[in-house]
């Protein structure tokens, strides 16, 4: 143990400090993230791409959903904004490229819409 003296607002203390040999440590599994797909092929189908970049925060539709041209597809969080991604096509959802919490930069694609 070593003995300090240390002064707080104008008054000394005496304070003693034990050394510890050896620290205990808990491993940390970490979160493994999905990997983003890869465009199997955009032949016949339409991509919707991210207008702004930010993280998918929420994906509204499922592959083989009908959607509708302004249909709400996904939602992607910039500058602590929601903001709503929206179909540009009608036609039906055949690959979703992004999963959530994935970033995303500004005209990558997300969907492909056939």
């Amino acid at each position: 143990m070593k003995i300090y003296k240390i002064k707080v607002n104008g008054k000394t203390y005496r304070v003693e400090l034990e050394s510890i040999e050896q620290v205990s440590t808990v491993p940390i599994k970490e979160k493994r993230k999905e990997e983003p797909k890869k465009i199997l092929s955009d032949e016949g189908g339409k991509r919707v791409v991210s207008p702004i970049q930010g993280q998918i925060s929420n994906i509204k539709v499922k592959v083989g959903n009908k959607v509708k041209k302004g249909d709400v597809l996904l939602i992607i969080e910039a500058m602590k904004l929601e903001n709503e991604i929206v179909s540009s096509f009608d036609g039906e959802v055949a690959q979703i490229l992004v999963t959530k919490g994935q970033n995303v930069k500004a005209n990558e694609p997300v969907v492909i819409i056939e």
